[in-house]
């Protein structure tokens, strides 16, 4: 578990509600922000490849920040 709080820390906040609210925007705005970060490099093959998968991480981050989020709020983590 303190695993978890290392990597997703905006994710386990005790903040009631706003909390909960600001962790989901942070991570909403992080993934918006990734993926304009990753649509500006020049698309070649080879690029392209690893833009995919690094903004598929991304992605998958901030779902799993956002779900952990949620269940932290619920108390069901």
């Amino acid at each position: 578990m303190d695993s978890l709080k290392k990597l997703f820390p905006f994710s386990f906040r005790n903040d009631g509600v706003a909390g909960l609210i600001i962790g989901i925007v942070i991570y909403v705005v992080l993934c918006a922000v990734a993926g304009l970060i990753i649509g500006l490099v020049p698309n070649l093959i080879v690029l392209g490849v690893i833009k995919w998968i690094l903004g598929l991480l991304i992605e998958i981050y901030g779902l799993v920040g956002i779900v952990l989020a949620i269940l932290h709020f619920v108390k069901a983590v």
